[in-house]
């Protein structure tokens, strides 16, 4: 553990590749607002992704406008194996509580049901990998919905993992069936009651939902996200032993070291013209002694005639020689 925080401390400059600490084969703590990257390893080396594949499925299905449709089950069901709800042929169940089942679970014949329902495999496979590119993950490829990668294989990095756990915890039904910890369904054959197999959800306070994966070929994967005070992050682990664990430290390092600071203040800008206004203030997460690190540059665009809320530059914040945000600057005229 101490061998961590001395690797941290010495590269404070982030995105720090890690060499001296196991974090599996590819790894990723990024901040989820800014998607600041604060830990690094291999974060853009594609991986088989396992069961963390779901996520991509849920997004979709609780985007699709259907979470209240009731969804009779198949015998495209029978082609499921491994982790299971263990649904039956002509079982009639709520999208919602198919997608608590799918996140919950990992019901790879969940998975299966939610795809046939939304338009059928072929169709939500190309929905999936068209999403991952409105989403920007340049590095991934999705066969099927399940992440079982023994006919086929969805491939993808802790990077752009992170990305989607970001996205997708822009919805706040998702927040919610991915945080859940329990949830009971009830339909005309049987009763389930699931348990999340997100361990962290009982073992470390401060996480607000994930999704875990295995296969033999992925090995261990695990995508989790954590919010403390101000600060929300997000972990990816890809075929690490100890990914819970691992996770924990990357969640306490982030909050320990890092703090959602205002590097920029529409209200002090020092400029001379005091009708050149901005609309937003911007944080970013930065350690202490990054403090003394950023740099605000103004590019005013001179002109004799303005028009009352022209864009008439920008403000260029930096960490460093790093740009890290770019806020619009726009003018007030008054009328005569």
């Amino acid at each position: 553990m101490k061998k961590f925080f001395i690797v941290v401390f010495l590269l404070l400059i982030i995105p720090i590749k890690i060499n001296a600490y196991s974090l599996g084969e590819a790894a990723v703590l990024m901040e989820e607002d800014t998607k600041r990257v604060l830990v690094s390893k291999n974060m853009n080396k594609q991986k088989l992704i396992a069961s963390t594949t779901k996520i991509m499925t849920a997004v979709l299905a609780v985007e699709s406008g259907k979470m209240n449709k009731t969804v009779k089950v198949t015998d495209k069901v029978l082609e499921a194996y491994g982790s299971n709800i263990y649904l039956s042929i002509g079982e009639k169940m709520k999208l919602e509580d198919m997608v608590y089942g799918l996140m919950m679970q990992s019901g790879n014949d969940a998975a299966l049901m939610i795809a046939d329902f939304l338009g059928g495999e072929e169709v939500f496979v190309k929905k999936m990998n068209k999403k991952a590119k409105q989403i920007g993950m340049k590095n991934t490829v999705f066969a099927n919905p399940h992440g079982l990668d023994e006919k086929n294989e969805n491939y993808s990095t802790a990077y752009d993992m992170a990305l989607l756990m970001r996205y997708a915890n822009g919805d706040p039904l998702f927040r919610k069936i991915t945080g859940c910890k329990k949830h009971t369904v009830k339909t005309g054959e049987k009763t389930y009651a699931w348990s999340n197999k997100n361990k962290l959800l009982y073992t470390y306070k401060y996480t607000t939902g994930g999704k875990t994966g295995f296969t033999k070929k992925a090995r261990r994967t695990l995508v989790t996200s954590a919010s403390k005070n101000d600060l929300n992050l997000i972990v990816v682990t890809l075929n690490d032993g100890n990914d819970f664990q691992n996770h924990k430290e990357l969640y306490e390092y982030g909050f320990n070291n890092y703090s959602m600071v205002k590097v920029f203040d529409k209200n002090k800008m020092k400029l001379p013209n005091k009708n050149i206004y901005a609309k937003d203030d911007y944080f970013y997460p930065i350690t202490e002694a990054e403090k003394d690190l950023i740099n605000i540059d103004y590019k005013i665009k001179e002109k004799d005639n303005y028009k009352n809320g022209e864009k008439v530059g920008e403000v260029i914040i930096k960490l460093g020689s790093k740009t890290i945000h770019k806020e619009k600057l726009y003018v007030k005229v008054k009328k005569k």
